[in-house]
């Protein structure tokens, strides 16, 4: 099981270091299938917030921070409800909620037209809240910030800096929450050792193939595996 997971996430992380989103989405429904979710969420959360401060590192000129406060601020409110929910709701109802959380993402990204309405600036607001709720129960904030940057027309680039930037945010917010409720087990500590190089090794085989590959088929192929994740977890 081993060999699989370290494939997964190295996948995982490979497809974040190019369309600049993908990691948890991909990583997190199979992990729960796989280590269950009270191993998953902070094992996802720790290598997240190692993945999205490197590729932050590197899309770092096209920060817009103007956008980055105002999502950010409302993803802080959002983030320890999410992790609280991991204790107090049970596995087999986050599981749902993730999978219909998946469903309804990639469903919208499949079918959305191709021009979009442009949307005020106001509605950062419920979506860095729910960004921040969905970050702290599934380590999936990615959802609402997608849509929003959709709605706001965000350039490619600006799109990928602007995500790292609060994912990472998002990461570490949920890493200490975590911590401070006691889910980094022993058994996450191992898992954790195991997958850092996995994670590593799929942004660095990232950046050194970014200038060959289209990172719009790989979007439209991740949004299929997402769906398909999605509907696997009602099941």
């Amino acid at each position: 099981m081993s060999f699989i997971i370290f494939t997964i996430l190295l996948l995982s992380a490979f497809q974040q270091s190019l369309s600049g989103f993908g990691f948890s989405l991909v990583a997190m429904p199979i992990l729960v299938q796989l280590i269950g979710i009270q191993v998953a969420a902070p094992l996802v959360a720790a290598l997240a917030l190692t993945l999205n401060i490197i590729n932050g590192i590197r899309w770092r000129e096209y920060l817009d921070l103007s956008e980055i406060k105002r999502l950010g601020l409302w993803m802080l409110l959002g983030v320890p409800i999410g992790i609280l929910s991991v204790d107090y709701l049970p596995e087999s109802a986050l599981k749902m909620g993730l999978g219909v959380l998946l469903v309804a993402y990639a469903l919208f990204s499949l079918l959305k037209p191709e021009k979009l309405p442009i949307i005020s600036r106001r509605w950062a607001y419920p979506a860095g809240f729910f960004a921040g709720l969905l970050g702290g129960a599934y380590n999936t904030s990615g959802p609402p910030l997608i849509l929003y940057g959709n709605l706001r027309n965000w350039s490619h680039d600006r799109f990928r800096a602007v995500l790292q930037t609060l994912f990472g945010f998002a990461a570490a917010m949920v890493v200490f929450g975590h911590i401070l409720t006691g889910h980094y087990t022993a058994d996450v500590r191992h898992w954790l050792w195991i997958t850092t190089l996995a994670v590593l090794l799929g942004v660095l085989i990232g950046a050194l193939l970014e200038r060959y590959l289209k990172p719009q088929h790989l979007r439209t192929w991740i949004t299929i595996l997402t769906l398909l994740l999605g509907i696997s977890l009602f099941f």
